[in-house]
């Protein structure tokens, strides 16, 4: 088991050190400068062992940090309840989610393919030993920070060393409750391709873990404890389970399928997205145009592509015209509640930003664009002259910011109406930064979004993703985005801000695709 072990991390990092190479010849400037034989060189693989080390350290502590701060810790003042309880509370429920969601064992990844599909390990060597490897990570990475954060939450010490223990024994309990049903059904689970009751299981832990102490409701101490007991109980059966099970040879044969593996990639960039797109695009001769040019052109694109332009953006319209209408007869008849959501509509507006970060529809539109119009005609020379160039951008830009604009009026609207039934302000001011503030939001993100397609046009004729600049771009706009989920900021200042911010950048950014983009707007190779 230890030589599989060895074998099978070698592999992984063999694996880890390619992608670091290929990543760092993806980035601009330096690609010119690097050869294709760079994978052979001795300095360059030396430096791709210590990121994969960095990464498998990151993989251990920084995202057990992250997922506690943010998760839990940066919620804590939003309840403004026993921090000790709240921790626990959501640490119980987030645990749960995190068994049903990511027990290691059940994800097709691909260095799992590569070893038992391709160079033949055996598989329940293989298994047990990274199985019981990912077990002593996520132990050993929860481990100071269930006490550091703990401690500052008022966390007695011994729940927060029993917390990392809860965490490895729901794992191991639902990865032994998903061999056991293999037995019976023959069908395995993939963890990446959740079913539709799973997902709902999920929406109800989650407004558990969440909606719960928002009412002041929370789990303690004594029930966390009977839980880490029945956990702990259920975990070392568990260990019988998981290494008695003779049939992970079936298992991963049946899990381990190309598609599964390249889910993601498949999901982005092969053909079955082309087949997916085209069924939604509508080829009605009917459909004309009474303008000219990239105007003519650009309009035809948006009536042939509307179901996929519009579709999601209909969806959240509906939601959010729900959520508001529920939240509206609530605060009337919850004077309490209205006087909680009067206050938090004044200190909490930079939730939104990470809220109109998610309902923005820049990605899937710039996606869209590509598939079925820009790799086809990048081809032709005069497409990409500057004159067509801009003269397209400015047309989809008009589109792409009043598709967003539908969900952020009614957010807009909305969250003014809130401000004014649960009481008001003193500055009426509030009522116009609050409702242009998010306008502004949704105009900075279809801007973004579309200025990076056309800097950073990512996609190869094959609509394969080949930017590692974009996806860096788009990590960091994650995860400033999601920064500012819990800041308590003057609704005001910080309003008036994120418009003149979105002015600025707007007016910047446009500047720079009318120089840059007819030189970055082009086909990867």
């Amino acid at each position: 088991m230890l030589n599989a072990f060895i074998t099978s991390f070698k592999l992984k990092n063999t694996y880890r050190v390619n992608s670091v190479i290929y990543s760092i010849k993806q980035l601009p400037l330096i690609k010119k400068i690097l050869p294709e034989s760079l994978y052979k060189n001795k300095v360059l693989k030396i430096i791709g062992n210590i990121v994969s080390i960095i990464i498998e350290l990151c993989t251990i502590f920084l995202g057990k940090f992250l997922y506690i701060f943010f998760c839990i810790i940066s919620m804590l003042p939003v309840f403004k309840l026993n921090n000790a309880n709240v921790f626990i509370h959501l640490f119980l429920f987030l645990t749960i989610i995190g068994g049903i969601m990511n027990t290691y064992m059940f994800n097709p990844t691909k260095d799992k393919y590569y070893a038992m599909m391709i160079m033949r390990m055996d598989a329940k060597n293989y298994t047990l030993s990274n199985y019981i490897y990912a077990m002593i990570k996520t132990f050993i990475g929860f481990m100071p920070f269930t006490i550091i954060f703990g401690l500052i939450s008022k966390v007695p010490l011994w729940l927060c060393i029993i917390i990392p223990i809860f965490v490895v024994t729901v794992k191991m309990t639902f990865s032994a409750y998903i061999l056991i049903d293999f037995q019976k059904t023959k069908i395995i689970k993939n963890e990446n391709l959740l079913d539709k009751l799973t997902w709902v299981i999920i929406g109800i832990l989650l407004l558990c873990a969440y909606g719960l102490p928002y009412i002041g409701i929370t789990i303690n101490q004594i029930i966390f404890t009977i839980c880490f007991i029945v956990s702990l109980i259920t975990g070392i059966l568990s260990i019988k389970v998981i290494s008695s099970f003779d049939k992970y040879k079936q298992v991963y044969k049946q899990l381990l399928t190309s598609e599964n593996v390249y889910s993601v990639e498949n999901a982005q960039s092969t053909q079955k997205v082309k087949e997916n797109v085209s069924k939604q695009i509508e080829f009605d001769k009917s459909f004309t145009s009474n303008k000219h040019g990239f105007a003519y052109f650009h309009e035809l694109f948006v009536k042939r592509h509307s179901k996929i332009l519009t579709k999601a953006v209909k969806k959240q319209s509906f939601i959010i015209i729900g959520i508001f209408a529920v939240l509206s007869i609530i605060i009337l008849k919850n004077k309490e509640l209205a006087k909680i959501i009067n206050a938090s509509l004044l200190i909490y507006l930079p939730y939104f930003v990470f809220v109109m970060y998610i309902l923005n529809r820049g990605t899937t539109v710039t996606q869209a664009m590509f598939m079925n119009c820009d790799h086809s005609m990048l081809t032709y020379r005069i497409y990409r002259t500057p004159k067509v160039i801009l003269g397209v951008f400015k047309e989809r830009l008009k589109t792409l910011i009043l598709i967003n604009l539908v969900p952020a009026l009614l957010i807009g609207i909305g969250l003014s109406f809130l401000l004014y039934i649960t009481g008001g302000t003193d500055n009426n001011l509030n009522y116009i930064i609050l409702f242009i503030s998010i306008i502004a939001m949704s105009i900075f993100f279809s801007v973004h979004y579309l200025v990076m397609y056309y800097l950073l046009q990512p996609y190869n004729a094959n609509t394969e993703m080949k930017s590692s600049t974009y996806s860096i771009v788009q990590g960091i706009t994650y995860f400033v985005c999601y920064f500012f989920i819990g800041k308590q900021l003057s609704t005001f200042y910080f309003g008036l801000a994120t418009i003149i911010f979105s002015i600025l950048y707007c007016f910047i950014s446009l500047i720079i695709v009318y120089k840059k983009a007819p030189k970055t707007f082009k086909l990867r190779i």
